[in-house]
């Protein structure tokens, strides 16, 4: 019987990387060498890429499309409809990028008509009971700590992390290379390359750490430090501060990557 039932795996597949207790729907395309744990269900319309390993007690629901070389842990529930009463069962997409590592009883759901899809990127780290809402659009190298929970429609962007019990309000922008301390709420949108922390939420200064282990140089970091005091300590309005930036800096790629994320935040920057 069990022959029987594994005879309908698609061509190519390895006995040896699926436990007999798992299911999976011969409609997915999934990569000889992915392997799957006991228990595990992996519905139709499913693709994984090669080398990514499936746990026990893993559920990936349909739509979902997930990279090469990533880890999904125990009880991780991957691609779940939207918990979002306005979803009238349209058919969106889950995509994860490649060597993504997602732990233990994490909860992700594609997304709503409005964008059609949630998105993880790559070489990001989601620890264990993260929720990541419809609609969502994660960068690459993201870590999002243990309880992390994003509403719908929220933007990381890439190298960013969150520390562990951090609610994200929806449609909040989180700017690339931001941290955001642990046990804090997140209402509005928090600029690239700083720390935030507070409640509520505010700036608390450079993400020196971040920068420094991701190679920034000192001048790079000292642009930065003038573009937080001009925005933060120098007493200008929000609106002034930005153009005398403009005026200023504009030959610095740091400095613009500040200035456009003001100008285009639609929740307001925090304090």
């Amino acid at each position: 019987m069990l022959q029987d039932r594994l005879s309908k795996f698609q061509a190519g597949f390895k006995l040896e990387n699926i436990h007999p207790t798992a299911i999976v729907s011969t409609n997915s395309q999934i990569d000889p060498s992915v392997t799957v744990g006991p228990f595990s269900i992996i519905e139709e319309n499913v693709s994984i890429g090669a080398g990514t390993e499936i746990s026990s007690h893993v559920r990936i629901e349909k739509f979902t499309r997930i990279g090469t070389e990533c880890k999904i842990f125990n009880g991780a529930v991957v691609g779940a409809i939207p918990q979002d009463l306005k979803f009238k069962g349209e058919q969106s997409v889950l995509e994860i990028g490649d060597r993504t590592i997602i732990r233990e009883l994490v909860t992700i759901s594609r997304g709503t008509a409005e964008s059609g899809k949630t998105v993880i990127g790559s070489n990001c780290l989601l620890m264990n009971y993260v929720h990541v809402a419809h609609d969502c659009k994660i960068g690459n190298h993201i870590i999002l700590s243990n309880s992390v929970t994003l509403a719908g429609h929220i933007e990381i962007q890439d190298h960013a992390a969150i520390g562990g019990l951090v609610p994200v309000h929806q449609f909040v922008r989180i700017g690339k290379h931001a941290f955001i301390g642990g046990g804090y709420r997140v209402a509005q949108d928090v600029p690239p390359y700083i720390l935030a922390a507070g409640e509520p939420l505010k700036f608390g200064g450079l993400n020196y750490v971040g920068l420094k282990r991701n190679n920034f140089s000192d001048d790079q970091i000292k642009t930065l430090e003038k573009v937080y005091y001009i925005i933060y300590q120098s007493h200008l309005k929000r609106s002034d501060a930005i153009t005398k930036i403009k005026n200023e800096m504009e030959s610095s790629l740091e400095a613009k990557t500040v200035v456009d994320f003001f100008e285009n935040s639609e929740r307001g920057v925090i304090k």
